[in-house]
């Protein structure tokens, strides 16, 4: 096991030598209750000796130190409670930590963030959050460095194939750590690795992040052609025109060296668009079976986030102006209220 200690890693306070203190990730706390935050949280504690761990809610608080486990997610999970400090009161948690890992859901990052009265920008900021901000139509990285004025070499993002469940149970999981300064990333990507997670890192924040929204879009527009009965000859090239797709997107928007094929983005991708676990895929498939938004919504008790994030996705690439006719199609089955079966119709009419 690593102990950290829970001296700031980001003071100023000169080494002996005159140099400044080297980074450290230092006390880490996991910003959110659910599904993945819990994995990330199963995750941080193998490797150091506390955590804090940030909840909105002092009730799920007070069951999970009585019951050893996460009584909403991911329950068989159990953790040595003595060594998290919970809480439901964002800026103790933030004074408290150096490293804050981000993996609450996007649509509601916007409203924990209203009660902050401490500096973000001295802190880690972590990324976990495959969703984007609504209504700003930011990524949470552009989101952190345009309204809170976090430089960007304290941003970083996780991101890969990882299903929170398959964590859960020990499997083997592969992890991209992306960040703009790579030492600061293989800290982190040193952090989660494990003898079933695998950790690589990246410089490409922003292509990562946009891949981690457009792949959950992909897996509604999966399960959509699935609760209408698509078999798996069509989702092969309906996943296949998604690459494509995710690739013109990404080139346009952040037009760096990338291989598209990386687990971060095409792995990513594809376990989303066919796994039981994935709840956009489930959405999407209740959604093909002629549920509403709504009613799929309420009944599954989970956020969909690709529902969110293709509606912004829509409004980013009305400036960006890049062919996207599965984002499209998805938009109209969900916004538009047009039948998935004339939409996905003339999305098959379109593929190659």
């Amino acid at each position: 096991m690593i102990g950290f200690s829970f001296k700031s890693a980001f003071s100023n306070a000169a080494q002996p030598s005159g140099e400044p203190a080297p980074f450290a990730l230092g006390t880490i706390a996991v910003m959110g209750g659910g599904s993945w935050a819990t994995a990330i949280a199963k995750m941080m504690l193998e490797q150091t000796s506390e955590i804090w761990w940030y909840m909105r809610r002092d009730d799920r608080i007070e069951e999970f130190r009585r019951l050893g486990h996460n009584p909403a997610y991911l329950t068989q999970v159990h953790f040595d409670v003595e060594r998290i400090h919970f809480s439901s009161d964002i800026n103790e948690v933030i004074e408290h930590s150096d490293t804050l890992i981000w993996v609450t859901p996007s649509p509601y990052l916007k409203g924990h963030l209203k009660r902050l009265k401490v500096r973000l920008r001295d802190k880690y900021n972590v990324t976990a959050i495959k969703g984007i901000v609504p209504d700003e139509n930011l990524v949470c990285s552009e989101f952190f460095h345009q309204v809170y004025n976090v430089p960007d070499d304290m941003l970083a993002v996780i991101a890969g194939p990882s299903h929170a469940e398959e964590v859960a149970l020990g499997r083997l999981t592969y992890l991209t750590v992306g960040c703009s300064d790579q030492a600061k990333a293989l800290l982190l990507a040193d952090m989660l690795a494990s003898s079933y997670v695998k950790t690589k890192t990246s410089n490409d924040v922003i292509g990562i992040e946009y891949a981690s929204v457009l792949k959950n879009v992909y897996a509604i527009a999966a399960g959509i052609c699935h609760g209408l009965k698509y078999g798996d000859n069509f989702q092969a090239v309906l996943m296949s025109n998604a690459v494509q797709e995710m690739n013109r997107f990404l080139t346009a928007v952040h037009p760096i060296q990338r291989s598209i094929f990386d687990s971060a983005y095409m792995g990513d991708l594809i376990v989303t668009g066919y796994s039981q676990f994935s709840r956009n895929r489930v959405f999407g498939n209740m959604i093909g079976q002629g549920y509403s938004v709504k009613s799929a919504q309420i009944e599954m008790e989970m956020i969909a986030e690709g529902y969110f994030g293709c509606k912004c996705m829509k409004e980013i690439n009305r400036h960006m102006h890049v062919n996207m006719p599965i984002l499209d199609a998805v938009y109209n089955i969900l916004y538009e209220r047009i039948a998935p079966t004339i939409e996905i119709k003339l999305l098959t009419d379109s593929f190659r």
